[in-house]
């Protein structure tokens, strides 16, 4: 289950006029921005396993990004990244491993063998439904990501005891993807007039579960920034 809700303060991100937070001081800091779907990931899981107190979640403005951030705290210069036991890590997928894996709270990862090795698939396939998606901005958009949210809607088949892609518990598998269908959502129905829910029972179904989630209601994004954001960034004529 779940760990109880809490109504957090967000603080307010932090740009090139902040100071930069003590680095290795003890405390594990989550650097996420807002609207960055990455980040997203590890941010929902953290308040899933109800870790508020125990990781800092520290908000960088990705357009306006203070120097010491590349300089001194991530040189990769991207979001998200854990400081954490006197080192700093990044890349989501990674993360959202070491996070289960090294904190307390209910764990996402299954102990079934079944599970554990379609849960594998779809982690790593999940880089490659972002590639069509996004990729598919350019071009015949609807057409070409209509097979990757189709490819959800199979593996949703799989395990028919929930809405979930292991079944009737959240695990890592979800929290990789609800990030970018919130987002490719927003956008596709903002933009193309797309619904990725037509024709797509269980995907309609698993969104709708997603959407009860306390733990995941602080993290989205407003529907109208989204397709602001993506405007701005695939669509702008150069």
């Amino acid at each position: 289950m779940a760990a109880a809700i809490v109504n957090e303060h967000l603080p307010t991100p932090l740009d090139a006029t902040s100071e930069q937070p003590p680095l290795f001081d003890g405390t594990t800091r989550l650097y996420v921005s807002y609207t960055c779907p990455f980040a997203q990931r590890v941010w929902i899981l953290r308040n899933y396993k109800g870790l508020h107190d125990k990781i800092k979640l520290v908000p960088i403005d990705l357009q306006n990004r203070p120097a010491w951030y590349k300089e001194k705290v991530y040189h990769e210069n991207k979001v998200p990244s854990l400081e954490h036991n006197g080192k700093v890590i990044g890349e989501s997928l990674d993360l959202i491993k070491y996070v289960d894996s090294n904190f307390e709270g209910p764990s996402l990862q299954p102990n079934d063998p079944a599970k554990k090795e379609f849960a594998e698939e779809l982690i790593t396939y999940s880089d490659t439904f972002n590639k069509i998606v996004f990729t598919s901005f350019k071009g015949d958009t609807v057409k070409e990501a209509g097979p990757a949210f189709d490819h959800l809607e199979n593996a949703l088949h799989k395990f028919n005891d929930g809405p979930f892609f292991l079944g009737h518990e959240l695990s890592l598998v979800d929290i990789a993807y609800i990030p970018f269908v919130e987002k490719f959502q927003a956008f596709l129905s903002g933009v193309w007039n797309y619904d990725i829910t037509a024709g797509r029972p269980k995907l309609t179904k698993w969104i709708e579960e997603v959407n009860k989630i306390d733990a995941y209601k602080p993290t989205k994004t407003d529907p109208k920034v989204i397709v602001e954001l993506f405007c701005a960034r695939f669509l702008a004529k150069h």
